[in-house]
């Protein structure tokens, strides 16, 4: 790794270290009460459903006991707010009614933001899996941003972090399963490179199979594709690396002469095509 990465990779744990947390803030007095009507979501901000009883529970909450953590924003302009974390206290506190809420306002260019909102995210395990792979594969597209620094920066392992990656290999019918709850993400797991995924992922449903009936189901068909495996282990790494950096399966194919070859990139969707042409177009 080199120096631009390692410096990178201590700034993304510090967006939200210890040091600059809400509660140092909070007992440093340098929170200050915003209105509410001043503060707007980011449309950058990786959670995309809140539940409603939550917000309700967390509305009561508040009502009872006021905000007791500040929010995190950075201001757009002079009379203009936008949260960086805490939108669920923000999305609460309306509902109770209240006028203001506490927040800590700090300089953040677009990136840090984003990346601010996506580990705080992480690290309190608001995210749905689908969320959570979108916001992994976001944070690692940044410039400078590779899996070690992701990991040490949210705790969570690499291979936690490529296996959740994954997931959006998988059609996008199945991606909303997950996201409302149909199919866990074990389930989700098992369906992985199989080519009735979809046609499984109904009978999960339908019949409430459990994770290790369809690991069984599909452990058939990925045997015999590991049988069916007899490329080079270095060819083999060549592909996990592309797969990790681009946070897409990648396939590498040689000719027999081994002099020339293919690279094949696999998405589940329409966007991650286009996203696919961006980058190829840079």
């Amino acid at each position: 790794m080199n120096k631009e990465s390692k410096k990178l990779g201590r700034g993304l744990s510090s967006l939200l270290s210890p040091h600059n947390s809400r509660n140092d803030n909070l007992g440093d007095k340098t929170f200050k009460l915003i209105n509410i009507s001043s503060i707007e979501a980011s449309a950058q901000q990786p959670r995309k459903n809140f539940v409603k009883e939550e917000l309700e529970n967390l509305s009561a909450s508040i009502k009872s006991e006021g905000v007791l953590q500040p929010i995190l924003v950075r201001e757009k302009n002079k009379d203009l707010f936008e949260i960086i974390a805490g939108e669920r206290r923000w999305r609460a506190a309306q509902i109770a009614g209240i006028h203001q809420i506490p927040a800590v306002i700090k300089q953040m260019n677009d990136d840090e933001a984003m990346q601010a909102a996506l580990i705080e995210n992480i690290q309190r395990e608001d995210l749905n899996p689908i969320e959570e792979a979108r916001a992994y594969k976001t944070i690692l597209e940044s410039d400078g941003i590779n899996y070690d620094n992701l990991s040490n920066a949210i705790g969570k392992s690499k291979s936690h972090i490529s296996n959740t990656i994954r997931l959006l290999e998988l059609d996008i019918k199945i991606l909303n399963y997950i996201e409302n709850g149909k199919i866990s993400m074990g389930h989700a797991r098992a369906l992985i490179g199989v080519p009735n995924a979809i046609d499984l992922a109904d009978e999960i449903i339908n019949k409430k199979l459990s994770v290790r009936e369809v690991e069984r189901n599909t452990s058939k068909y990925k045997k015999t594709k590991r049988k069916n495996i007899s490329k080079d282990p270095n060819i083999l790494d060549l592909e996990k690396e592309l797969s990790e950096k681009i946070g897409l399966k990648t396939l590498i194919h040689f000719n027999e002469q081994g002099s020339s070859g293919s690279i094949t990139l696999y998405y589940s969707d329409l966007d991650q095509l286009d996203d696919i042409m961006k980058r190829l177009k840079k």
